[in-house]
């Protein structure tokens, strides 16, 4: 019988459910998610999108925080929300970094990730 939170896996596919419909209602922009399971010990996926301005990135990130949260996922931990430049939300399986284009081109982190056998996804 399962428990009543659900397997690892339901819950993982949950938050990357809830993380990917949060950034295409706050209409983010070129979100790629990269499945790094077995591949890093910081998250099982890692999901890099972006925003338009400075006010876009914050506003996706806040929406997706919330999002998160009101899915009973826990609260995510937060960095750089205040220059809202490149934000990035740890929500612990999932990582998702959300940038303004012009600094997510700079660096450009998802080239990182960019080997044969790891999956990329680009979903918009």
């Amino acid at each position: 019988m399962p428990s009543p939170a659900g397997t690892r896996e339901e819950s993982l596919s949950r938050a990357l459910e809830t993380a990917l419909q949060s950034l295409e209602d706050s209409k983010a922009e070129n979100i790629v998610s990269i499945d790094i399971q077995g591949k890093s010990p910081l998250a099982d996926y890692m999901i890099v999108a972006s925003g338009r301005s400075h006010r876009h990135v914050a506003a996706v990130a806040e929406h997706l925080i919330r999002a998160l949260k009101d899915a009973g996922l826990g609260n995510a931990r937060v960095e750089g929300l205040s220059g809202a430049d490149w934000v990035l939300i740890d929500a612990g399986d999932i990582i998702v970094h959300v940038f303004r284009p012009e600094v997510r081109e700079f660096y450009n982190i998802e080239k990182m990730w960019q080997t044969p056998d790891l999956e990329e996804e680009t979903l918009h």
